[in-house]
């Protein structure tokens, strides 16, 4: 029994010259020449037709599904775990998530098309490229790295709101450094520059933008005449420390300016918010213990390799001194009993071998706050550990309750014998004649 094929229109012309010369309208040699086949194809194709039928013509293979198609169970589960567990992820990821947890490898385009056909609604739709002009990547990694914060709901309702702080180098592409904090703090950018030390090492320049946190908002605030008297305003905790290690501090006037690094956080709060999900972290602490290996795998699947394999990064200082840098530093002088005032407490410096350190009244003490919370401090530029002086709070107490309150004053009032209280005289009478004495001279010569 013949089947219904579908023929293409390549394919029902040459049924037509087959089937007429089948008939004896044309010549094998006149159908050739038509279907500009060679005379022997034209015999085999009547042939066929005249054993099989229209089904000859088209490919056997028509109509039929393919060995290495895609099984319905595997388009149901990609269907249900796009609605389902791996909500918002991008087809990439989606493929990605399919082959670690079921070990089922299917390409991004066929997830893209299994959703398509299934009516799913794609929410990382490919958009035709803008037309802009982009500055080139470094060409050695470590020449430049690029730093922002990202406050965001990374845990979804399972958690409190978070802000990621993070490095990208410029020419790799590749996270140098993630770190996770309640908002978006000194303490977040020192501990992400911490890791980027500890793990690739000292960059030529540092690109971020205009927060308090990198500069101080009064750089933009000095006049003409300030800047040419060669004023400069105070650099903040974090640009004192890129300071002393050397790194070259560029600020960005836009986000567009650093795209490398917003470009990220866009990448990531599609990816790492469904990655936190699917690991059940829904707090800080357990995010940060999570994102070494996430780091990990994102630089392997988007790393760049640089032009210049030879990295730019200058070898990290030891840790004793990274210590006295990544830390804040507030200036102190010292008072009588060579103590300083810090926070409201009065502290002493100690030496390495135990003994107060004398110090002469208006010293320069510089006092550290490390990342630990703990302080310590530097005189001449030596370290000391700083000794809280507590009051004696019991001999205070004794010494108040030993000590005689005085009494209360009361209001002076005068006796009845002050002259203010006595009645005024009644003045006495003048004489008529300057010359003469009035009555009570004498008396009154007497009482002076």
């Amino acid at each position: 029994m013949e089947r219904n094929i579908f023929l293409s229109q390549k394919e029902a012309r040459r049924l037509y010259v087959i089937g007429q010369t089948i008939a004896g309208k044309l010549t094998v040699r006149q159908a050739a020449e038509l279907l500009n086949l060679s005379c022997r194809q034209v015999k085999r194709l009547k042939k066929g037709v005249k054993m099989m039928g229209t089904a000859f013509l088209a490919h056997k293979n028509r109509g039929r599904k393919p060995k290495h198609s895609i099984t319905a169970e595997v388009r149901d589960l990609t269907v249900s775990l796009a609605i389902g567990k791996y909500r918002d992820a991008n087809c990439e990821q989606l493929a990605e998530f399919i082959a670690e947890d079921y070990g089922i490898i299917i390409s991004a385009r066929s997830v893209r098309r299994i959703l398509h056909d299934a009516g799913m609604p794609l929410k990382y739709a490919r958009k035709p490229a803008k037309k802009r002009r982009s500055r080139d990547r470094m060409p050695a990694a470590g020449m430049l790295v690029q730093a922002d914060a990202s406050p965001f709901a990374w845990f979804e309702d399972r958690g409190p709101m978070a802000a990621l702080h993070g490095i990208i180098d410029d020419a790799t592409g590749k996270i140098l450094a993630l770190f996770f904090r309640p908002t978006e703090d000194l303490l977040g950018h020192f501990m992400a520059l911490l890791q980027m030390l500890l793990n690739y090492g000292v960059p030529k320049a540092f690109y971020s933008d205009r927060h308090s946190i990198f500069f101080s908002p009064k750089k933009d605030k000095l006049s003409i005449e300030e800047e040419l008297a060669g004023k400069k305003a105070a650099l903040t905790q974090f640009g004192r420390a890129l300071s002393e290690l050397g790194i070259g501090h560029i600020g960005a006037r836009s986000p567009q300016a650093k795209g490398r690094v917003e470009r990220l956080w866009k990448t990531l709060q599609g990816r790492l918010v469904i990655e936190l999900r699917r690991a059940g972290i829904s707090d800080i602490e357990a995010a940060n213990a999570f994102l070494p290996g996430f780091i990990a795998k994102f630089n392997a699947r988007f790393g760049k390799e640089p032009a210049d394999s030879e990295p730019a990064f200058a070898p990290c200082p030891p840790m004793d001194v990274l210590n006295l840098i990544i830390c804040q530093k507030h200036s102190r002088k010292a008072a009588g009993g060579s103590t300083i005032s810090f926070m409201g407490k009065t502290y002493q410096l100690l030496a390495k071998n135990g003994p107060v350190l004398p110090l002469r009244r208006g010293a320069k003490i510089e006092v550290l706050t490390h990342l630990d919370g703990t302080l310590s401090a530097l005189y001449d530029g030596t370290p000391y550990v700083l000794k809280e002086l507590q009051a004696n709070t019991a001999h205070d107490s004794q010494a108040s309750a030993q000590a005689v309150k005085p009494a209360p004053k009361t209001p002076y009032s005068p006796p009845a014998t002050h002259p203010w209280r006595q009645p005024l005289k009644r003045p006495r009478k003048r004489p008529a004649n300057p010359g003469e004495l009035y009555d009570g001279f004498w008396e009154d010569v007497y009482a002076i």
